[in-house]
């Protein structure tokens, strides 16, 4: 049997990144191969993987890349904030907006993409990482953005990189105008984006069932008022074009300017700049927007663990 040395057990470490006792049995186990001791802790961290996949991960990172007319908006959870500040995790973030781009913002294609800088897949990379960090992880979802003339406009939010934070937001800007003045109109909106948080871009592009359910909301809050029918009417649609007001990007007042609508922005612009302009898309991801947190119950864990 093949003597198991520090040595070979540093080496084994330095190059999955797995722990040391973790080094040593894939070592005894493989008599001391080197390449098959590897094939043995991935084939571990794989299923460790598997095993982490049941955990919640609702942090992470946002991230966006921009390159000629198009743009693309990932997100890319981890369970512990500590892990975002990661190296490892935040180059892999950097680079999902650059294959979302690739992949039309399709997440399954982004999955089996090739990643040049491993030769792996990009969900083999994330697995690996997975294994070499201890947390699960989650390609959640990506977005694309692009306009035939004009420029997308990015802006990050808390942010903890290059292109990579907690709020990522892609304006789209249809337009002949100069392009660097186009970029500086999108980044002055995709910040007012950012801190609005819209639903839909125009009225047109609300869901009708929201709107549907909003306006019985109303119905029923104005006839505890007691007034006539037609009042009721007119006080609903008041109260709908409120809920426009504050989910509608065009139609919300600028937070720059509360006097103005994003809509008269854009056309105030447009005369300065001589040529038509039109948001044709955005995109604006909130870093665990819609996920559930996990409540961490610190007596279950330690009486689980006693049970092991």
């Amino acid at each position: 049997m093949t003597e198991i040395t520090a040595a070979m057990v540093k080496d084994l470490r330095e190059t999955t990144s797995a722990g040391m006792l973790d080094c040593k049995k894939a070592l005894v186990e493989c008599n001391g191969n080197m390449e098959e001791a590897v094939d043995w802790l991935r084939k571990k961290g794989l299923a460790s993987a598997a095993k982490k996949a049941s955990r919640i991960a609702a942090e992470g990172l946002v991230s966006v890349y921009v390159e000629g007319n198009k743009g693309a908006v990932v997100e890319v959870n981890s369970e512990t904030d500590f892990v975002a500040k990661n190296d490892i995790f935040q180059e892999y973030v950097a680079d999902a907006a650059i294959v979302a781009l690739k992949s039309h913002g399709e997440v399954c294609d982004m999955k089996t993409f090739n990643c040049p800088k491993c030769g792996k897949t990009f969900e083999e990379r994330l697995t690996d990482m997975i294994a070499k960090i201890g947390e699960n992880m989650n390609l959640r979802r990506a977005k694309v953005v692009e306009v035939n003339n004009g420029v997308v406009a990015s802006y990050i939010h808390n942010a903890a990189g290059a292109n990579i934070g907690k709020i990522g937001v892609l304006v789209a800007l249809e337009s002949t105008a100069d392009k660097e003045k186009l970029a500086d109109l999108g980044k002055h909106i995709a910040m007012h984006i950012a801190a609005t948080n819209p639903v839909a871009l125009n009225i047109a592009g609300v869901d009708p069932a929201a709107v549907e359910h909003e306006k019985s909301i109303y119905a029923e809050q104005a006839k505890a008022s007691g007034k006539p029918e037609n009042i009721i009417e007119k006080m609903v649609e008041g109260r709908v074009r409120k809920f426009y007001d504050e989910v509608v990007l065009e139609e919300q007042a600028y937070i720059m300017d509360p006097d103005k609508k994003i809509k008269q922005v854009v056309a105030d612009a447009a005369k300065e700049l001589g040529a038509d302009v039109k948001i044709v898309d955005f995109a604006c991801f909130k870093l665990g927007d819609g996920l559930q947190k996990k409540e961490e119950d610190f007596a279950a864990e330690v009486a689980s663990q006693l049970k092991k």
